[in-house]
């Protein structure tokens, strides 16, 4: 605090504010790994020692894990919309929806914790709304020119797309946590065998049979995604 007629600045509060916001973003960036490698199931206080600070720094910083999760979940949503972006950039509809899922998918199979969060295992309304109001209508974007343009078959929707995510997220899981085969070292890229398989499925030049059950609506999407608050 200065002195009574001093002209020297007070630094003290904006050192404090400048030490508070870093110390936020080494608990998201450490959170964005932890969860990653383990998943949702880590804890405030382990993400608080994987950045190297207190646990009472990091309950400053957010109220609680959800909070935490919440903040990761917006960084996700702009790298996921970026995606879409370049997706929906691609001159060729195909292609475009082929680097959505191959590109997506990368992503969830390598952060545990964006695929729980992706695919409704983990996340509060306030980020689960808005990845619905900004991604879902990119999603439909996508599917809907490459059905347009006669290469994606005309019963395939933008949710579609996101369950074939959820399903191959799945695979990824299943191969990270099994026992790993001695003669094999790709099992990390099972998932994309599927992807391939699926892709396959999915193209309009070929004799399609019939979907058994019709595709869900954007809101029941979300809705049979979302965790109970």
């Amino acid at each position: 605090m200065t002195e009574p007629g001093s002209t020297e600045p007070d630094t003290a509060e904006p050192t404090l504010r400048k030490d508070a916001a870093l110390n936020r973003e080494r608990l998201i960036e450490a959170g964005r790994d932890l969860f990653a490698k383990r998943g949702l199931s880590a804890t405030l206080n382990d993400v608080a020692r994987h950045a190297g600070l207190g646990v009472g720094t990091a309950y400053r910083r957010f109220a609680n894990k959800d909070e935490l999760i919440d903040a990761i979940s917006q960084q996700q949503n702009k790298e996921m919309e970026q995606v879409l972006a370049d997706a929906l950039a691609e001159p060729d509809p195909w292609d475009g929806l082929v680097l959505f899922l191959e590109r997506s998918t990368a992503m969830q199979a390598r952060d545990r914790g964006m695929a729980q969060i992706f695919t409704g295992r983990h996340s509060c309304n306030v980020s689960y709304d808005e990845t619905r109001d900004r991604l879902a209508p990119l999603v439909d974007e996508v599917a809907a020119r490459a059905r347009n343009s006669g290469q994606l078959r005309a019963d395939v929707t933008g949710t579609d797309l996101i369950f074939i995510q959820v399903a191959l997220s799945s695979v990824a899981a299943v191969a990270q946590d099994g026992h790993q085969p001695a003669d094999r070292s790709d099992t990390s890229e099972l998932y994309r065998r599927y992807l391939w398989i699926t892709l396959d499925g999915l193209r309009a030049d070929r004799d399609p049979s019939p979907l058994p059950v019709p595709p869900l609506s954007v809101d029941d999407t979300h809705e049979l995604l979302r965790t109970e608050a």
